[in-house]
């Protein structure tokens, strides 16, 4: 009996959210129930929670976390202030001359959204709001928009600053210091979030050209389906306009320079970097004349609910994955994957399987705070580079949020969609997007530098 009482724990747990319970609640409270029955029954000790106070004041003093609502405060400031609205257009006068153009421009602006914002479901609603009517009122094929609208909000989960990678970042450095210990190193190295940053990059930037070269091709062989803006309703490109186009393409690269350029040359930590990128939202709001009084009290209480539910969350893994530790869960996951036939490999493939299904049922948070604690320290000590593991997850998780019927981010655009857009229309359009990630998947796991290369040429 003791032996199934992790299986029968996780078992628990699924019920209990598919109950409807919130997560973080759902994670502590049937966890500390099963710890309560575990100790009746012997099979418990409770020195096991006795450790969460550690754990809780471990988060507390944390620094890395502080970037999590200062990165939260900037995306949601900048949701705010118009700069998603202003982008949208003068990216669609840009491109809209030729076929595609408006798509391509709706994933330029995802990703300068996503490196600015980080925050999937806003930018996936934003969009959908302003460019998906736009889009429909051009001809655009209906699963074309909604498939590229999709796909470009969510690369918030891969390009920085994203959450995603600081929370896998935070997770993943534990993670790594455990199967080095375990292995009897006793000087371990480390990994930062700065290195995920870096090292999610260049797929990143791959991703975002998979994505244009889809729309170049939709524009070659299916013209109809993505046409030009007519001739007649075009601006001309003259110098007022292209002072225009500089004026609302400076300042979100300026802040995305000011962020990730103070990371990559090791001027500042990640958590300075969000406390820069913080006020420069505030600037940006100002410059689009969106910041008062009313604005900062809103984007404030946004940030305390979504900082509060991150570290609820957390405190909810952590007593979780204390109970299951304690009744030798992480004992059999250990020997589970490393028994595998196919060793590593096999391994790697399990788990990023069970992630992109769990992705259909849990927020990237959960995901991140409950599993990756249990799975990463047996695949890091299998010899994988903790920045790979890291993107490959992160990029999973992004894969699992498009993927039909439960997708995360097909929701949010059919929230917001039109009534005469149909869901098989979304879910037609996000098919392509959805291969286009695979290959990413497949791309990273055969060429790693894909991942690690820029890290080790920058920290050198």
């Amino acid at each position: 009996m003791a032996e199934l009482m992790p299986v029968l724990l996780v078992l628990a747990v699924g019920a209990v959210l598919l109950l409807g319970y919130p997560v973080a609640l759902s994670l502590g409270g049937t966890a500390l129930l099963f710890a309560l029955l575990g100790e009746w029954l012997g099979y418990f000790d409770h020195a096991f929670i006795e450790a969460l106070p550690n754990r809780v004041y471990g988060v507390m003093t944390n620094e890395t976390l502080i970037a999590v609502p200062l990165f939260v405060f900037m995306g949601v400031m900048l949701e705010r202030s118009r700069v998603a609205e202003n982008l949208l257009e003068t990216m669609a006068l840009l491109f809209g001359p030729v076929r595609g153009g408006l798509g391509i421009s709706v994933t330029v602006v995802g990703m300068l959204l996503a490196a600015s914002t980080g925050i999937v479901g806003a930018t996936v609603v934003t969009m959908g709001l302003l460019s998906l009517p736009t889009m429909l009122k051009r001809q655009y094929d209906p699963s074309v928009a909604a498939g590229t609208i999709c796909a470009s909000g969510t690369l918030g989960q891969i390009i920085p600053p994203s959450i995603v990678l600081v929370l896998l970042g935070d997770v993943l450095s534990a993670a790594y210091q455990q199967a080095q210990l375990e292995m009897g190193i006793f000087s371990p190295d480390t990994v930062s979030v700065g290195d995920l940053f870096v090292g999610a990059l260049i797929p990143g930037l791959l991703l975002v050209a998979g994505y244009i070269s889809y729309m170049v091709g939709v524009a070659v062989f299916r013209p109809a389906a993505v046409p030009a803006i007519p001739a007649e309703e075009r601006p001309q490109h003259d110098s007022r306009f292209w002072l225009r186009v500089v004026q609302v393409l400076l300042p979100p690269l300026a802040l995305i320079v000011a962020v990730l350029g103070s990371i990559l040359y090791g001027v500042a930590t990640p958590t300075e970097a969000a406390s820069v990128g913080a006020v420069g939202a505030l600037l940006l709001a100002a410059s689009h004349r969106q910041l008062n009084w009313k604005t900062l009290q809103g984007v404030v209480r946004q940030t305390t609910i979504v900082t509060s539910m991150v570290f609820l969350i957390f405190i909810g893994a952590a007593i979780f994955s204390l109970v299951f530790r304690g009744f030798g869960g992480d004992e059999m996951v250990t020997d589970f994957l490393g028994n595998l036939p196919g060793g590593t490999v096999a391994a790697v493939a399990l788990v990023m399987l069970v992630m992109f299904l769990l992705g259909f049922i849990l927020d990237f948070i959960e995901i991140t705070f409950v599993v990756v604690p249990i799975v990463g320290p047996v695949l890091l000590a299998m010899g994988l580079d903790p920045v790979w593991l890291g993107v490959m997850i992160a990029i999973n998780l992004q894969t699992s949020f498009l993927t039909p019927p439960f997708g995360f981010a097909l929701f949010y655009l059919r929230g917001v969609a039109p009534r005469e857009v149909r869901t098989a229309q979304i879910y037609k359009g996000v098919a392509p997007f959805i291969l286009i990630q695979l290959l990413m998947l497949a791309a990273l796991a055969l060429f790693p530098a894909l991942a690690t290369w820029l890290p080790g040429a920058i920290y050198r």
